[in-house]
């Protein structure tokens, strides 16, 4: 059951979080001169890129379907499915000229649009500062470069304050799980959340490593001695978070780490904090600093 456990979150959460680097560089044509928002059918994959078509006011014909809550305005607008297994005929039917996704799902999904010839796109959210970038591009591309602009200076401005915040502070030491259902994985400085703790004056305890995520090896973790531990859940949070104070309970070797002997544990919340990055980014960065030094 463990080695199933396993290998159903292998493909959960590396086909779904794999890097960029592994999926290459994206081969989808578009014509960025006449993709203007007045001509464009876009059809938006995952919740990210749909909450940045809404605040650059970009019209959808497709969304994902999602239990988090969408956009008010695109709920009439039809679901296309699962940002990890779109509806490829779903998708196919709208006619889209854009169909947005992110480089974490390119690997598994590049081929599928190929196949039927459609113009997909992955969008690069795999930090916060390569999301500002992509929002820029969008911006280029449909006609909404003041808004794009505008939303990227907030984001800015917000990772300064936060840099100037604890730029006197000691670096924490942080170690950040990311858990599904059944299992989980250790999240380096190269992860979405490892780049907000990164921007947070923390110092991730996994070092030297190239990819998001590596399989957790708790021995090796403890002589790392975090200060405090992030545990963030994928997918069915709650089953996850279960799981995990299952594991910290039952699992004799957690009680020798210090953060867990100071009461450092801290499960972060998956709507602010998913495997890419997100307009809600300012607002995990807030709750980041009120764990990482919760006497300040």
């Amino acid at each position: 059951m463990k080695r199933l456990a396993w290998l159903w979150m292998l493909v959960l959460v590396l086909a779904g979080c794999s890097t960029g680097a592994q999926a290459g560089p994206s081969t989808a044509t578009h014509d960025t001169s006449t993709n203007t928002a007045s001509s464009a059918r876009i059809v938006a994959t995952t919740v990210a890129i749909t909450e940045i078509t809404a605040a650059l006011d970009l019209p959808l014909v497709g969304k994902p379907t999602s239990t988090k809550t969408l956009p008010p305005q695109y709920k009439d607008i039809p679901d296309v499915g699962n940002p990890m297994s779109p509806d490829m005929e779903k998708v196919l039917s709208l006619q889209p000229t854009d169909v947005l996704s992110v480089t974490t799902l390119q690997y598994d999904l590049e081929p599928k649009f190929k196949d039927l010839n459609m113009n997909a796109e992955f969008l690069d959210f795999e930090s916060l500062e390569k999301m500002e970038n992509e929002i820029l591009k969008m911006g280029t591309q449909f006609d909404r470069t003041t808004k794009a602009k505008e939303i990227t200076d907030t984001l800015k401005t917000k990772v300064a304050e936060v840099k100037k915040t604890v730029a006197d502070k000691p670096s924490p030491k942080v170690l950040i799980l990311l858990g599904v259902p059944g299992s989980y994985l250790v999240a380096t400085e190269h992860s979405y959340i490892g780049d907000l703790v990164k921007i947070a004056g923390g110092t991730n305890v996994v070092q030297g490593e190239s990819v998001e995520y590596l399989a957790s090896n708790t021995e090796y973790l403890q002589k790392s001695n975090p200060d405090i531990i992030l545990r963030a859940a994928h997918g069915m949070p709650e089953e996850v978070v279960k799981m995990f104070d299952e594991d910290f309970k039952t699992n004799d070797i957690w009680k020798h780490f210090n953060a867990v002997k100071t009461g450092q544990v801290y499960d972060l919340p998956e709507p602010l904090f998913g495997t890419t990055a997100s307009l809600s980014a300012p607002q995990a960065l807030d709750e980041l600093l009120q764990m990482m030094y919760p006497s300040s």
